[in-house]
């Protein structure tokens, strides 16, 4: 299952099921979990962990030193969640010491061909990377967000659960959760909808989404001004009160 041209370290741990392409390249303390596979020329850094299942084409450079001048050597750490798909070229980088010491690809996520994750950035499950999308130190997305092809998205940005960010958007502030956002700079386009829907939403589930959508976005209210209304005025199930708590919680300040 390993290529006799693949060069691995002796101190990593691959799985007896694990798969490795020519010209691979393992470095030392890595682990690779059964059923994965391991493409042509892809190098994987020291210190990376990838779970089951997961699938890394050619060309893909996996755990590579931070790119940050505050970074000066320290042992950090790149985890990839179980049933990823990690296309050609993709990079990700290891966390640093100041930002944590990890960086954290979740369960089946899709990255696109040339997809960048920096330091330090945690992505939830079911992500979604479009080509050339590109993701800059500390930011955190959401579980089944998708972001579109050549997206940028600026340090620390928040983006919430079930968010669609459309193609070439630049993205400096969060983004609620079950929303549609595009732009440069990005601004929010209503609910996502289709995504929701396809996700088995509930009808009355995405009424109330829709109520408290436009309480804060679309009559001119304070955050503080329309926490007060929602409470008041929309049905407080699960989906409400995340929402309503991402924006209260926001540091950077929510996309509007």
């Amino acid at each position: 299952m390993i290529h006799p041209t693949a060069i691995i370290d002796s101190s990593a741990r691959i799985d007896e099921n694990v798969t490795i392409g020519p010209y691979a390249i393992i470095k030392a303390d890595v682990c690779i979990g059964s059923g994965t596979t391991i493409g042509p020329y892809t190098t994987i850094e020291n210190h990376v962990t990838i779970g089951q299942d997961c699938q890394i084409f050619q060309y893909a450079s996996i755990g590579g030193a931070p790119q940050d001048l505050k970074f000066h050597g320290e042992k950090t750490y790149l985890k990839i969640g179980r049933g990823s798909i990690i296309r050609e070229f993709v990079t990700i980088n290891r966390g640093t010491g100041f930002g944590g010491g990890l960086t954290e690809v979740g369960e089946e996520n899709y990255l696109m061909a040339y997809t960048h994750i920096a330091h330090d950035c945690k992505t939830g499950k079911g992500v979604i990377l479009a080509n050339n999308s590109t993701l800059a130190g500390h930011i955190e997305i959401g579980d089944y967000a998708t972001i579109g092809g050549l997206v940028a998205i600026h340090q620390f940005v928040k983006i919430g659960d079930y968010a669609y960010i459309g193609g070439k958007s630049a993205v400096v502030k969060d983004i609620p959760p079950y929303v549609i956002a595009a732009g440069d700079r990005a601004t929010l386009h209503g609910l996502n909808n289709v995504g929701l829907k396809r996700h088995n939403f509930q009808k009355s589930t995405l009424r109330q989404l829709k109520k408290v959508y436009r309480i804060f976005f679309r009559i001119g209210l304070t955050v503080a001004q329309a926490q007060e209304r929602a409470k008041a005025e929309v049905e407080q199930v699960p989906e409400v009160m995340t929402f309503m708590k991402f924006i209260k919680e926001s540091n950077r300040g929510v996309t509007r």
